[in-house]
């Protein structure tokens, strides 16, 4: 292997660990932030529990958009080879005379 790739094979890792690193900073601090936050730990909690039902509510809907899109998807697709098994048989009909 070259030194330049191995250079560049180590700035990526220091990159990706810098990143994760960063990130899991990131969550102590937010998490840091929820704990210490200036209201009861009972209210915390509730807050906690509200903003995790939202985030599944949000997270459920979503899928189910998904779902939705998925079997119009399939829909518009199985129409479209039946027309086009349609089209080939007609064009074979007319091929044989």
């Amino acid at each position: 292997m070259s030194d330049e790739r191995v250079e560049s094979n180590e700035s990526q890792s220091n990159a990706g660990s810098n990143i994760g690193w960063f990130l899991t900073g990131a969550c102590i601090g937010a998490a840091a932030a929820v704990l210490y936050a200036p209201k009861s730990g009972k209210d915390t909690r509730k807050y906690i529990t509200d903003k995790t039902q939202q985030g599944r509510g949000a997270v459920e809907s979503a899928s189910q958009d998904i779902v939705e899109a998925g079997k119009e998807m399939f829909e518009r697709g199985r129409q479209l080879v039946d027309d086009a098994a349609d089209l080939f048989e007609r064009g074979r009909k007319l091929v044989k005379g």
